[in-house]
C-alpha cells in the first residue's frame, strides 16, 4: 500500500507539471490501464468459475445415475398385490429379470400418460437420463399395444403423441432448448419405429436381443411419415429460433468489431468516427459473443442426443446465414470495403472456421458456405491496378457474382491519402474478363434460403429392457411387462 501510495503521488506531481489537454490525456491512459488489468482479472474468474460449473454438473451426473441405479434395483423386488386406483384387476409388478421392454397402461391413463411425457414435461427432468428417453418410453407403449394385437390403442397413442408434440412446439415457439428436445425425441420415435419394424433393411445393425422387441402385428410406414413430416417441421422451428438469436450480432461481431487490435486507426478517409452499430450502445457484440452462441447451441442439441448428422446440417445452415448477412451488408456500406475491414473479416472468418474445427464439425459443409464472404475480404487486400490484378481477382473470386465483384471496388474506399481509389477502367477490364461467366445479375444473398433437411437412418445400441423408469418422471401407472 504504501508503494501504491508513493507511485500515486509520483503521478500526481508529474500530472501536475503538465498542460491541461495532457493532463487529461495522461489521466485517460492510466484509467485504461486499470481497466484492462481488472478486465483480465474478471476473465481469470470466469475461467474458473466455468470449469467448477463443469465439475459440478459431472458430479451431479454421476450421483443422478446412482439413483437411477438404486431405483432400479428396487423395482426387482415383487411388489405387494394392489387394488388399481379405479377399481380394476389387480396388477402384480414383475421381477426386472422377466423384463421384455414392454410397458402396459389402461387406455383411459393415455392422457395422463401423454401430459407427463409429453406436454408437461421439462427437459431437465430427463437431462441426467438415457438421451431420447421420453421417445423409448413411448415405443415400449407402442410395443405392448401391437404385442397384445390392438390396433385401436396403437393408432390412438401414436395420434395423442404427435398431437401433444405438436402442442408443446406451439406454445414454446421460441425456446431453443425445447424445440431441440422434441426433435431428437421425435427423430428418436421414428428411428425405433423404423429399427424395430421387422423390415430387413433397418435391422442389419440389431443384436439377437434387439430382434425380439420387434413390432409383431402393425405395419406403421404411414405413422413413419407423419413422424417425418413433423421432424422437418421441428428442424425449421429451431433453425428460425436461432437464426432470430444469431442475426442481429453479425454485423456488429463479424464487419465492425476490432478483434485485431490496432486496425481502428487504418479506417477509410471521411469514416475515422464512425460506428454505427456502436452508436447504439448495446447493440454491439463482439465475435466471442457469436461463438458463446454457438457453443450454447452445440452443447444443447449433443446433450439432448440430437443425431450428429442433424447437428452438421444446423450449422450449415447457420453457417450460410452469417454469411449472407455480412456479405449483404459489406456490398451496402462504403464505410466497410476498405483494406483494413478485408484484415479484419478474414481474421473473424477464420476463428468461425476454428470453431468448427473445434466441434469436429468440418464435414458438415458448414465452412464452405463462408467461401463469397473470405472472397470478399481477400477482394479487399488485394492490389487493383494493373490488367494482371484484374486476372488474380477473376481467379479468385469465384463464389461471389460478376454485380458482386464490381459493387465492392465502386465502393472500395483507400485508408490513405497515398492509395488511389480503383479507376473505371480497372472495373471495365474485370468486367471484360468475367463477361463470359454469365452470372445470374444477382447482387444481395437469400439470407432467409434454407437447405433441405435429410434425416438419415441412426439405429440405437439401446435395448428395450435395459431401460429404466425415474421417479420423477410420475409414470407409476405403467407396469412393466
Amino acid at each position: 500500500m504504501k508503494e501504491e501510495l508513493e507511485k500515486q503521488q509520483q503521478a500526481f506531481l508529474q500530472t501536475l507539471q503538465l498542460s491541461p489537454e495532457a493532463q487529461v490525456e495522461f489521466g485517460l491512459q492510466q484509467e485504461i490501464t486499470r481497466l484492462t488489468n481488472e478486465n483480465l482479472d474478471l476473465k481469470e474468474l470466469l475461467e474458473k468459475l466455468e470449469k467448477n460449473e463443469k465439475k459440478l454438473k459431472k458430479q451431479l451426473k454421476i450421483y443422478m445415475k446412482k439413483v437411477q441405479d438404486f431405483e432400479a434395483s428396487q423395482v426387482t423386488v415383487p411388489a405387494e398385490r394392489r387394488q388399481h386406483e379405479r377399481n380394476m384387476q389387480v396388477v402384480v409388478q414383475r421381477k426386472e429379470k422377466d423384463f421384455q421392454g414392454m410397458l402396459e397402461y389402461y387406455k383411459e391413463d393415455e392422457p395422463l400418460l401423454i401430459r407427463n411425457l409429453v406436454t408437461d414435461l421439462k427437459p431437465q427432468a430427463v437431462s441426467a437420463t438415457v438421451p431420447c428417453l421420453p421417445a423409448y418410453i413411448l415405443y415400449m407403449c407402442i410395443r405392448h399395444a401391437d404385442y397384445i394385437n390392438d390396433d385401436q390403442k396403437v393408432h390412438s397413442l401414436l395420434t395423442s403423441t404427435i398431437n401433444g408434440i405438436k402442442k408443446v412446439l406451439k406454445k414454446h415457439n421460441d425456446d431453443f432448448q425445447m424445440t431441440s428436445f422434441w426433435l431428437a425425441n421425435t427423430c428418436r420415435l421414428l428411428h425405433c419405429l423404423k429399427q424395430y419394424s421387422g423390415d430387413a433393411g433397418f435391422m442389419t445393425q440389431n443384436t439377437p436381443k434387439q430382434n425380439e422387441h420387434c413390432l409383431k402385428n402393425f405395419d406403421l410406414t404411414e405413422y413413419r411419415q407423419v413422424l417425418s413430416h413433423l421432424s422437418i417441421q421441428i428442424y425449421q422451428q429451431l433453425i428460425k429460433i436461432a437464426e432470430g438469436i444469431l442475426q442481429p450480432m453479425i454485423v456488429s461481431a463479424v464487419l465492425e468489431n476490432e478483434s485485431i487490435q490496432g486496425l481502428s486507426g487504418v479506417k477509410p478517409m471521411g469514416y475515422r468516427n464512425r460506428s454505427s452499430s456502436m452508436a447504439d450502445g448495446d447493440s454491439s457484440y463482439s465475435l466471442d459473443a457469436i461463438i458463446r452462441q454457438l457453443n450454447t447451441f452445440h452443447s444443447i442439441m449433443c446433450d439432448q442426443g440430437l443425431d450428429p448428422e442433424i447437428v452438421q446440417q444446423v450449422f450449415k445452415q447457420l453457417f450460410y446465414m452469417i454469411n449472407a448477412v455480412a456479405l449483404n451488408n459489406l456490398l451496402l456500406r462504403k464505410d466497410v470495403c476498405s483494406w483494413s475491414t478485408g484484415m479484419q473479416l478474414r481474421f473473424n472468418i477464420s476463428q468461425l472456421e476454428e470453431w468448427l474445427r473445434g466441434k469436429n464439425l468440418q464435414q458438415s459443409g458448414a465452412a464452405q458456405t463462408l467461401e463469397p464472404l473470405i472472397q470478399a475480404a481477400q477482394l479487399l487486400q488485394l492490389k487493383k491496378k494493373t490488367s494482371e490484378d484484374a486476372e488474380a481477382i477473376c481467379s479468385l473470386c469465384t463464389s461471389l457474382t460478376t454485380q458482386q465483384i464490381v459493387k465492392i471496388l465502386n465502393l472500395y474506399t483507400p485508408v490513405n491519402e497515398f492509395e488511389e481509389r480503383v479507376t473505371v477502367a480497372f472495373i471495365r477490364d474485370i468486367q471484360m474478363h468475367l463477361q463470359e461467366r454469365n452470372d445470374p445479375p444477382q447482387l444481395l444473398l437469400d439470407f432467409k434460403h434454407m437447405f433441405p433437411v435429410l434425416f438419415p437412418f441412426n439405429p440405437s445400441s439401446i435395448t428395450m429392457d435395459s431401460i429404466h423408469l425415474p421417479a420423477s418422471l410420475n409414470l407409476e401407472f405403467l407396469h412393466k411387462v
